[in-house]
């Protein structure tokens, strides 16, 4: 798989076997992505790998809470500005629309909220979860490392066979996160990347993007 198919095909895929994905092919991926760009060569990210009766574990508390109408632990950052205006409200809104109506959650569902995060905490099935965390000394600069850190792994994943599914809902419920990988006061936690198998037979959600022309200019022919 060429680098620009990989792009391509990537996808927050939220259905997954539960095929357990070898312990080397992480390895493999996550040795590879050292290479990702890091301004200064800080290399600021540390990833937990969560598999078997640990991830279990969380899921289900993670579940439990989330079932429970739990509203989460105090956000350290927000997940989008509260502001949002056009045109970033409307991508925000035609995405949502389509990934909930590909999950079979009406919009008008009273237990949307509790159903929506339940689904999240499960890692929709998923067999791996990789959460990424960064010290918390570390600036908006870092926090880009991060992402491109993080779209490296995925890309990689991809010319592994697997998918994945980036989730900063896990930041809801950090501190139940934080207990089950051991990660200290000094970290703050990113995101969750739920990996796995695609599974079959499920709709597949691929969200529309904005035309280049909307979010480039070129500058000197």
């Amino acid at each position: 798989m060429d680098v620009y198919e990989a792009v391509d095909s990537r996808r927050a895929v939220r259905a997954f076997t539960d095929e357990p994905v070898p312990k080397e092919t992480l390895e493999r991926v996550l040795a590879a992505a050292t290479r990702a760009p890091s301004s200064g060569n800080l290399q600021p990210w540390h990833v937990y790998v969560v598999t078997g009766e640990p991830l279990a574990e969380l899921k289900k508390r993670a579940t439990a809470r989330a079932r429970a109408g739990d509203p989460g632990d105090e956000r350290e950052y927000p997940m989008h500005p509260a502001d949002l205006a056009s045109p970033y409200l409307d991508r925000f809104a035609a995405a949502a629309a389509q990934r909930y109506a590909a999950l079979g959650i009406e919009r008008d569902d009273p237990d949307r909220p509790r159903k929506i995060a339940a689904l999240n905490t499960d890692a929709f099935g998923a067999p791996v979860v990789l959460f990424c965390y960064l010290d918390r000394a570390m600036g908006p600069g870092q926090w880009a490392d991060a992402g491109m850190y993080l779209q490296t792994v995925m890309l990689l994943l991809r010319a592994e066979g697997l998918h994945s599914c980036p989730q900063v809902m896990w930041t809801m419920y950090r501190e139940t996160v934080a207990r089950a990988v051991g990660a200290d006061e000094g970290l703050a936690l990113l995101c969750g990347v739920a990996v796995g198998f695609e599974k079959e037979g499920v709709p597949r959600l691929r969200t529309g993007r904005a035309d280049m022309t909307e979010t480039v200019s070129f500058i000197g022919g």
